[in-house]
């Protein structure tokens, strides 16, 4: 084992390997160690600023990886990037080997919010793509940087667009027309009252905004009568 896998084992919680083994089925349980996520960007953050005692450069180049936790280690040293340019292009190189919806959402960069319009162009091409987490990526960079102060209601239309088979894009979709609903109401739920969304989508997106602390009472009860017939 290299020296990054033996101090992931080290932390091994075998109780937690089946916890995340039900909470991802799509990844294989043989490769889920069992470390909780606080110990990962622990461990992470030591590898970053002890980079030659860990070989950080060559972990970042030995994709795919073996074990789940190492792509979340992966996934967190890229978060430590301060330089936008390095930040990016490690992250490229990373994308294309993502293969789960864990380690797809807990990627978000400070150089990513820091630059965010940048990004930006980038995620249009990722939800063009036609892997699966290329594409809820992309969705949750206009979730995660674009629903407050930098928000375009043009950016709705964009995400109402997308239409895939795949569960994992599809659920990414309603979050993010939940979270809209949440923070910009007026320009979201245009889309579900004009049902621009497949109906899968836009039913789980009003059950998802209906359990949400953050939509008021009127609206949810509003949004109950807006379902449609699958």
């Amino acid at each position: 084992m290299t020296k990054i896998q033996k101090k992931l084992f080290e932390d091994e919680d075998k109780e937690y390997k089946v916890f995340q083994t039900k909470l991802n089925p799509t990844v294989d349980e043989k490769t889920i160690i069992g470390v909780r996520v606080p110990k990962l960007r622990a461990l992470a953050k030591e590898i970053y600023s002890d980079g030659k005692n860990y070989g950080v450069e060559k972990f970042l180049a030995s994709l795919p990886h073996k074990y789940f936790e190492e792509n979340f280690i992966h996934s967190f040293i890229i978060e430590q990037m301060k330089d936008y340019d390095e930040c990016m292009e490690k992250f490229l190189e990373f994308l294309p080997f993502i293969d789960n919806w864990a380690v797809c959402d807990t990627c978000h960069p400070k150089a990513f919010k820091k630059n965010s319009e940048k990004v930006l162009l980038f995620a249009y091409e990722w939800i063009k793509s036609n892997k699966t987490y290329t594409i809820r990526y992309g969705i949750d960079v206009f979730m995660t940087y674009f629903l407050d102060e930098n928000f375009d209601p043009k950016h709705l239309d964009t995400i109402a667009a997308i239409r895939s088979d795949e569960y994992y894009v599809n659920m990414m979709q309603a979050w993010y027309f939940a979270t809209a609903l949440a923070k910009q109401w007026d320009d979201a739920v245009k889309i579900i009252e004009g049902k621009k969304l497949s109906p899968w989508v836009h039913n789980k997106t009003i059950q998802k905004a209906r359990e949400s602390f953050r939509v008021t009472d009127e609206h949810k009860e509003y949004l109950a009568g807006l379902k449609v017939t699958c």
